[in-house]
C-alpha cells in the first residue's frame, strides 16, 4: 500500500497577497512576500498559443521593498496598463 504525502510548499516560495488582472483578462500583476518578509511584484500574460497558461514577463519580480504598499506603489509606476486601471 502506498502513501502519498501532500506536495509541500517550498520554505523559500514567494507568498501572493493579491492578484490584479486587466480588463481582458490576459494581464495580471501579482503581489508576494519573500519568506525574509521582503516584498516585490510581476507581471504575467496570457495569451491563447499557450494554452491559456499565465507566463511570467520577467521584468520585475527580482525588485525588494519594505513593505506590501511599497511594492503595489511601484508596480503601479512600473506597469503602465495597471497604472491607468487603479
Amino acid at each position: 500500500m502506498s502513501h502519498e504525502s501532500p506536495p509541500r510548499i517550498a520554505a523559500n516560495r514567494p507568498v501572493v497577497l493579491a492578484s490584479f488582472e486587466n480588463a481582458a483578462a490576459d494581464r495580471c500583476v501579482d503581489l508576494f512576500r519573500r519568506a525574509d518578509g521582503s516584498f516585490g511584484f510581476e507581471e504575467f500574460r496570457r495569451d491563447p498559443e499557450d494554452g491559456g497558461a499565465w507566463t511570467r514577463t520577467g521584468r520585475f519580480g527580482d525588485g525588494v521593498y519594505g513593505t506590501r504598499d511599497d511594492a503595489l506603489a511601484a508596480a503601479r509606476r512600473a506597469v503602465a496598463w495597471f497604472s491607468a486601471q487603479n
